[in-house]
Parts: C-alpha cells; sequence; structure tokens
C-alpha cells in the first residue's frame, strides 16, 4: 500500500514524521536510486527507501518502555565524544529503541524510549502539552519567595514561558526541594528557569510525565508501558 515517505520512515521506528521530513528535505533519504521529495510516496513491500545509504529496518512489534535514567548518561543512542549512552541500558531489550525528548546528561528519572515514531511524535509534540513533573533541589536564599517567581511566566531565550506549577517539598539549611511541573520542554528549562529565580539546581530529577509516574522503578533499570499507561498517554483519541 502507497504511503507518504514521512509515515514509512516514522512506522520503521527511525524517528519521528517530523524528523523523517527534515531528512527528506536535507537530501538523506532516496526512493528507488533517487532523491526522495516531499510529498513522495511508496510501497514499503516494493520500493527501495535508503536513509542515509541505510535500507530501513523491517516493521516489527511496537515497543514502549519507561526508563529511569541514571544521571552521567546521555539522551542518545550513540554519542560521538563515546559518553555512556542510554541505548546501553537497555542493551538486553532485543529490540532497539529511541528516547521520546531529553534529558540533559546531569539530570535523571522518567524517560520514555520506544521504536514507534508516531508514538514519540504523539508524546513530544508542543501542542499536546504533555505535563512533566521534576523533582529539584536547589541552593539558594528566600526559597519561598523565589518558588513564587517560578509559578509566573519567564522570559528564557527571548521566549515566554507558561505558568509552572511549584510545590516546595522541603526546606534544608541552603536550600529546598521543589516540585516543578511544566507543560513545555524545551532545552533545560528548569535548569534556566531556576537560574532566573536566583537559585542554583544541585540535582534534577524527572518523577512523571503525560500522566505516567516513575514510581520506585530503580535507577538503570526499565519495564514496559501497560496498556493501562498507553491509554493514559493517548488520552481519548486512542491509539
Amino acid at each position: 500500500m502507497s504511503e507518504r515517505l514521512q509515515k514509512i520512515i516514522s512506522a520503521a521506528g527511525l524517528m519521528s514524521r517530523r524528523k523523517a521530513e527534515e531528512y527528506i528535505r536535507a537530501g538523506r533519504v532516496t526512493l528507488n536510486g533517487l532523491t526522495a521529495s516531499l510529498g513522495d510516496r511508496a510501497d514499503p513491500e516494493k520500493d527501495l527507501i535508503l536513509v542515509d545509504g541505510s535500507e530501513l529496518p523491517s516493521c516489527r512489534q511496537k515497543v514502549y518502555i519507561m526508563l529511569n535514567k541514571p544521571a552521567g548518561y546521555v539522551t542518545t543512542v550513540k554519542d560521538e565524544k563515546d559518553r555512556r549512552n542510554v541505548a546501553q541500558l537497555v542493551s538486553g531489550l532485543g529490540v532497539r529503541v529511541y528516547p521520546v525528548g531529553r534529558l540533559d546528561m546531569y539530570s535523571e528519572g522518567l524517560l520514555l524510549m520506544t521504536n514507534d515514531g508516531d508514538f514519540a511524535n504523539r508524546v513530544m509534540h508542543p501542542s499536546n502539552m504533555k505535563t512533566k513533573t521534576y523533582h529539584t533541589w536547589v541552593q539558594g536564599q528566600n526559597i519561598s519567595r523565589a518558588a513564587e517567581r517560578l509559578r509566573r511566566p519567564m522570559e528564557l531565550d527571548g521566549y515566554i514561558t507558561r505558568p509552572a506549577k511549584v510545590e516546595l517539598l522541603e526546606l534544608f539549611e541552603g536550600g529546598g526541594l521543589l516540585a516543578i511541573s511544566i507543560g513545555e520542554g524545551r532545552n533545560r528549562q528548569v535548569r534556566k528557569m531556576c537560574a532566573a529565580a536566583g537559585l542554583r539546581v544541585t540535582r534534577l530529577r524527572r518523577v512523571s510525565e503525560a500522566g505516567l509516574e516513575l514510581g520506585t522503578l530503580e535507577s538503570g533499570q526499565w519495564r514496559h508501558l501497560s496498556q493501562a499507561e498507553l491509554a493514559i498517554i493517548n488520552g481519548e483519541d486512542g491509539y
């Protein structure tokens, strides 16, 4: 059956549809030996589709997992600096999966991974506003006042953030523990918000995303998402 190239590439688990469109525009996709264009259609059973010169992996059973990422791992499946990456933590899965979004190298906690590009795009697309909650250990003066500042829109890198939900969980000498919930996912957003409020982040741990909870999953371990969790993350539209 003929389908758009970006949908075929996404269904093969390589990347989201949006990323596939970027690859096509950049001339990194060929169809039957010719450079592909946006709008091209193909039948994966009959046509030869190459991405960066490599054939698409065959369609496989879709896999959805939750990883408790430790600090010190980069959120990639391959790193040019040969740093530890999250793919190494799920190597026993037997299927190649890709991170859904990112956690920076020094952050930890809930990270979704899948071989379903459409699913990844559904979670990451800004229009879906999937809420993420981070337990954030900070140092600074007057943590309560800083927490109030974090609840209001802030200008970061020329962008105005939406209001965040901030709960002060604990105060200790020189700092505190905050639960910060945001519906956006800009690069290092929570760290930048805290810096703008006069706080220094000493530890950052994502504990929930899109209604899913990290719970008691141990650091460095992963598990499959349940059907109930898939239903939560996909909302009323189903999947």
